[in-house]
């Protein structure tokens, strides 16, 4: 009977979740299967061939272009993650602070983020542009910043922090209203003021929204492909040519799906096992606090 019971209650959360396991199922766990078994095969875009086992995988650890666009992934991540999320929570206390022209601060900071990727591009090819480019006239240059193999990637990177920081600056804010005003006011009234507010109030209690944000926006950064092919097309000589850039060409342009499989299923680990780890880091640091 107890049996019977429990059944019957367990009976609504399995009807809510049946859609989400059933979409789960559908769109992430059966392509993500037949993505490996694709990648055990010498496959195109039009047949599917023989298993070859583990061959393309030993072909990727000996191919320096993939580690190489791993690498611009992982410098454009370093470029990108922690200045994002230093950027959200400075805009978020702004936002906080000036209570009248907070709202407006908020608009104007989060108002890029609803852009289009091909709105975001468009206009920093306009601003970076060598002759009449807004930078390159404030700076007295005439600089082709996306065809300098030195600067290319990195004002991709800075188009991105000004086009997604509105999303950190958003998780900030929820937390920092979720802070209660109450121990401001005690800390106040033992004298406490400006940075010491910060330190020993606010950001304790900002750190699980810092890091939910950092792993976010490293996921992020690691997917990064629409920003490089569209403003730099992987150039100049490769170096903004990223992970899933390189994966796209093997598919679409050379016609190796096997091969393509591969690198995404490689990188899915990667990026699994990046997130992993900075999620451990969270937890000790917290420990050791």
């Amino acid at each position: 009977m107890k049996a019977i019971h429990r059944r019957r209650e367990a009976l609504p959360a399995m009807l809510l979740l049946a859609p989400f396991l059933a979409a789960f199922l559908l769109f992430f766990l059966v392509p993500a299967l037949q993505t490996f078994w694709l990648s055990l095969t010498d496959s195109s875009l039009t047949r599917t061939s023989a298993f070859v086992g583990l061959a393309n995988y030993v072909t990727l650890v000996q191919d320096p272009s993939f580690w190489a666009a791993l690498g611009n992934t992982f410098y454009f991540s370093l470029l990108t993650v922690i200045p994002l999320t230093l950027l959200g929570l400075v805009m978020a206390l702004l936002v906080d602070r000036f209570s009248r022209a907070g709202p407006w601060l908020q608009g104007a900071f989060f108002l890029p983020f609803v852009l289009p990727i091909s709105v975001m591009t468009l206009i920093a090819d306009w601003m970076l542009q060598p002759s009449a480019g807004v930078v390159n006239h404030v700076l007295g240059m005439q600089r082709a910043w996306f065809a300098d193999v030195h600067w290319a990637m990195p004002m991709v990177a800075i188009g991105t922090i000004w086009w997604t920081v509105g999303f950190n600056m958003l998780m900030f804010l929820a937390g920092l209203r979720n802070i209660p005003r109450e121990l401001y006011e005690a800390a106040a009234l033992d004298g406490a003021r400006g940075w010491a507010l910060f330190r020993h109030i606010t950001w304790p209690q900002l750190k699980p929204v810092a890091w939910t944000a950092l792993v976010l926006q490293l996921i992020a950064s690691l997917k990064i492909f629409g920003q490089t092919y569209i403003m730099t097309t992987g150039g100049p000589y490769n170096t903004t040519r990223v992970t899933l850039h390189y994966m796209y060409e093997t598919a679409f342009t050379q016609s190796d799906a096997g091969y393509a499989a591969a690198i995404a299923t490689a990188f899915v680990i990667v990026v699994v096992l990046l997130s992993l780890l900075q999620g451990a880091i969270a937890r000790r640091l917290g420990g050791a606090k």
